[in-house]
Parts: C-alpha cells; sequence; structure tokens
C-alpha cells in the first residue's frame, strides 16, 4: 500500500483543552530549555531573561515508510557529500572562479579563492568533519502518492539539534500527561519515535577531538555576536563535557581576529583567553565548529575572510572545511542531478573498490530529488549556454524559467532562510538580474505538499490567543555526521531529525529567521 498522511490535522478539542495544553507546552519549554533569547538589538554579556521558543502544539503526521526511508539514505548522503568535498577538480569546476560558481558570486568566489591559495600553500590537516541535516517535504500532488522530496543538504552550522530532541520530548510529554484527550486514533505511545540528536552530533565532534590527538584541546564554536539561539548551541557543549570530558570555548569572527594565531612550525591553532581562566594564557583547539560563517554578512572586512582561512590554515580539524562549505551549494545540488554524477560518487567500483552502492540504492536516493537546472543552461539542461552569457541574451535556462515561474523557485547559493525566489516574484526578478549572475542560481519545481493538514502554532508574546489555529506545511530533516580525509575510510553516522512547521502562504522555512515553528514526529501506518 502506498503511504499515507490523515485527511484532516489536528484533531478537534474544546477551548479550554487547547488552553490547557498551550499552558502545559509553555511551562515544559520553560522547565526543559526549549527556549531563545528574547529580541534586542544587543544581548546582554549575562543572559537576564529568555522566551520559549516557537512550537507546535501538536506533532505533525508523517507516513513511517517515509520517515525509515529517510533514514535509511542518510548514511548514503553523508558518504556523497563527503566523497564531493574530497573531489577538488569537481568543486574547482562547479564552484571556481575561472567557470564556476564564484565568478558570478561574490562570496563564494572569495571562499573558493582563499581555499585555493591554501592548497596550493599545503594543508596541514586532511581530515573533514561534517554535521549535516538533509531537509525534506512530502510530496503530495493529487494524481500520485505521497513521497519524500528533498529541499536542501546542509553542511555548514546545522541548527535546532538539540531544540528538536526538547520538541521531541514535549510532545511524549503532552501524551503522557494527556493523552491529547483521546482525540485521535494515531496519537499512540508507538507513534512518537525517539530523537536522541544531542548524543548524535556530540559523538562526531568528539570523534574528531578524539582523532586530533591531544585531550587537553578544546572545541572552538565560532558563534554569531548576539546569538539568540544559544539554547540549541549549549547542550552539545554540556553533552561534550559531561560525557567526554571535552572542553568548548565561544568567539565570534571578531574576536578570533584579535585571540587566534597559529604556530608557523606545528600549525597548531591556539586562542588567547584571560590568564584568569587558563593559567597558560591560551587554549589549543582540535576541532573548530561554525555556528556561523554561512552568509556574506557575517564577513564584514577582510579580516574577517582572513580569519576564515587563518582556522583552516591550523592543525585543527575544521567542521565544515571551506570544501565541504562549497559541497553544501544549491548548485551542487542541482549538478547532482544531472545524469551519471550519482555513479561517478557512489557506483564507481574502480575509484572506490567495495564502498559502492548499488543501483536500487542510487534510485532511491535519486527519488528523493525535484526537477533543478541552472539560469545558465542550454536545451539539454546540464550544459552552459555561454553565447547567451556572452551576449546577455535570455537562454534557454531563463526561458523555461520564466514559462513555468508558477511551479518554480529560484535559490541563490545562500544559507539562512530568506534567499528564494517564489512564483509570480519570478519574471520580475530575471527581468533586473544581472546576466553575469545567472550562473549563481538555480530552479527549482515547488513540492507539493499534503492539503488540509493543520496546527497549533504557539509563540511568545502571544497572551490568551498564544496557541493560534493555522494550515500548515512541515519540513522533516534528518541529521547527520561524517568524518573523512582523502586516505581514510569516511566514518558516518544518522543522528537524529527534526521537523519544522509554518504556515502554508509562508514560502521561506527558518525558525530562527521567524517564519516557523518547531515541531516533531507523529508516525502513521498506511
Amino acid at each position: 500500500m502506498y503511504p499515507s498522511v490523515p485527511s484532516e490535522w489536528p484533531p478537534a478539542l474544546t477551548n479550554t483543552q487547547i488552553d490547557q495544553l498551550t499552558l502545559l507546552a509553555t511551562s515544559y519549554a520553560f522547565s526543559t530549555g526549549l527556549l531563545y533569547l528574547p529580541p534586542g538589538e544587543r544581548q546582554p554579556t549575562i543572559p537576564e531573561s529568555a522566551i520559549h521558543a516557537p512550537l507546535a502544539l501538536f506533532p505533525s503526521p508523517l507516513p513511517r515508510s517515509l520517515f525509515e526511508q529517510a533514514k535509511r539514505i542518510q548514511g548514503i548522503y553523508n558518504t556523497l557529500y563527503a566523497r564531493i568535498a574530497l573531489d577538488e577538480e569537481f568543486l574547482d569546476r562547479i564552484m571556481g572562479t575561472e567557470n564556476g560558481v564564484g565568478k558570478a558570486d561574490d562570496f563564494i568566489g572569495q571562499l573558493w579563492t582563499g581555499w585555493k591559495e591554501l592548497r596550493d600553500q599545503g594543508l596541514a590537516q586532511s581530515l573533514h568533519l561534517g554535521l549535516f541535516r538533509s531537509d525534506y517535504f512530502i510530496h503530495s500532488p493529487s494524481n500520485e502518492p505521497p513521497s519524500l522530496k528533498q529541499v536542501e543538504f546542509n553542511t555548514i552550522s546545522v541548527s535546532f539539534g538539540s531544540l528538536s530532541q526538547r520538541t521531541a520530548r514535549l510532545h511524549r510529554y503532552l501524551y503522557e500527561s494527556t493523552q491529547y484527550y483521546n482525540s485521535s486514533s494515531h496519537i499512540r505511545a508507538e507513534n512518537f519515535p525517539r530523537n536522541d540528536t544531542i548524543a548524535g552530533l556530540a559523538e562526531g565532534l568528539a570523534t574528531a577531538h578524539k582523532d586530533y590527538n591531544n585531550d587537553q584541546a578544546r572545541i572552538l564554536f565560532v558563534v554569531q555576536p548576539g546569538e539568540r539561539n544559544v539554547f540549541d548551541q549549549r547542550p552539545l557543549e554540556y553533552e561534550l563535557l559531561e560525557k567526554y570530558s571535552i572542553h568548548g570555548i565561544r568567539q565570534t569572527f571578531e574576536e578570533l581576529g584579535r585571540s587566534a594565531s597559529v604556530d608557523p612550525d606545528s600549525r597548531v591553532l591556539r586562542v588567547s583567553v584571560s590568564p584568569d581562566l587558563h593559567p597558560d594564557g591560551f587554549v589549543e583547539i582540535s576541532v573548530v565548529y561554525f555556528r556561523s560563517g554561512y552568509a556574506p554578512h557575517e564577513y564584514q572586512t577582510s579580516v574577517d575572510y582572513q580569519t576564515r582561512f587563518l582556522l583552516e590554515r591550523s592543525k585543527a580539524i575544521n567542521c565544515p572545511t571551506i570544501a565541504l562549505q562549497l559541497a553544501g551549494g544549491k548548485k551542487i545540488q542541482e549538478v547532482l542531478t544531472h545524469p551519471g554524477v550519482l555513479e561517478h560518487f557512489l557506483a564507481d567500483e574502480k575509484k572506490w573498490g567495495v564502498a559502492v552502492f548499488s543501483q536500487s540504492e542510487l534510485d532511491e536516493l535519486r527519488r528523493t530529488f525535484m526537477g533543478m537546472w541552472g539560469l545558465d543552461v542550454g536545451e539539454d539542461l546540464v550544459t552552459p549556454d555561454y553565447d547567451a552569457l556572452k551576449s546577455g541574451k535570455e537562454g534557454y535556462g531563463v526561458l523555461m524559467t520564466r514559462q513555468l515561474a508558477q511551479s518554480l523557485v529560484l535559490k541563490p547559493q545562500r544559507e539562512g532562510g530568506g534567499n528564494n525566489v517564489y512564483k509570480d516574484s519570478i519574471p520580475p526578478f530575471l527581468d533586473k538580474l544581472p546576466p553575469r549572475e545567472r550562473q549563481a542560481w538555480i530552479a527549482m519545481e515547488l513540492i507539493v505538499p499534503p492539503a488540509g493538514l493543520g496546527n497549533y502554532l504557539v509563540r511568545a508574546g502571544g497572551g490568551n490567543q498564544a496557541a493560534m489555529k493555522a494550515e500548515v506545511v512541515s519540513e522533516f530533516g534528518i541529521f547527520g555526521w561524517a568524518l573523512f580525509g582523502a586516505h581514510v575510510d569516511i566514518r558516518q553516522k544518522e543522528a537524529g531529525w527534526l521537523v519544522r512547521t509554518k504556515g502554508k502562504d509562508s514560502d521561506e522555512g527558518g525558525v530562527a529567521t521567524g517564519f516557523s515553528v518547531l515541531d516533531s514526529v507523529l508516525l502513521v501506518d498506511n
């Protein structure tokens, strides 16, 4: 039988029941760290208050078979992106400044140029660490059974691992305390899957730290100034300390511009700290974990770029390396849909020996792809139309995008939400897009989510109307990690999951950008 989702959700409840669930949910959130720092132009050095994270009152239904599929293929995706990051020729061709995206996108060009110079000088560390998240929607057009379709694969600063675990436990708590008032036959204990994302992501960081082979070294969290999402980040620090006796240190790019240095001989990365905090006045860094650095606005000056390159020049294991960050670009996601590319990375026995995947596994991965093409391509939807790029005329990729605009989204090489262009906004956007920048954008067919699903969205500051009922769509993500290098076997694992739910009329999906709420999974069967 085909997977299915309930035709109507959430179940009907009285206002009194909804108010009680909202009270229980928000109290649980405050009690367990499901929190944000409050909005403000500047955050105090020492936090003084907090608000609960935006959350869904009910878990969202997901077919069990699709949940299991996403978990099953995460290991293949982990391996795929690890191998992409190790393929310098491929990344140079697709993302470089000569004929790749870096030619049209200044931010990508800056990162690629710095990475190229570092390679020419010789890198001190051959290992890469990736903490990943593969995001999906359920695709449910009226004439097809529901299927899993990938939105994107994230390779830098993947967020909400900790808070997604807390949200899953929140919904289980609401079930255990109220049974959700027996409002649905789907709401049963066995349909609330475990989510141990904190342990999973911390294991990846701890594995890299162990390979660095200095117990006294610390893991550096590179964070944004005024970070409100600290309650998603701190639990990883606590897990590393309590389970592995690994200490962390948090600094921004601006702080690292003053405090970070690399020993010219050993290439050890050191970060200076107050002698009151450490007798040596510095700490050695084993792993550089980026919870920032994914967007151009985070590199305010050339000093910030040089700081990024300094960290990569060192002996510390970067999470991610620049290569792995580039591998997560939307252009790479599009190129993976081209004929033979998956086979090159996953099924070439001459290149990978026994570590290859079967055709059925590749087919399962490929079934998660939506149709995609670059704005710069010709009629084969693969090869760039260089004549159109040189003349400034609109080539086949742009003309096809105009024709199909109502069923498309345009994506740049950006992370963090709020960057995409949808439907009616596409033609006027194309009118203004300089021809040289077309290469930096991809067109992707829109995923059609199931109709008729709703939820109660609970945001801080709602007062008596804290729980607002809305028709929604839910984005489902699977976390994973991989530690790898050119001449070592890939170590990788699936590491938990995330659900973000938004009003159906909202195009973007970022919780931190205010579009979505945190949610969890309720498994449903055929």
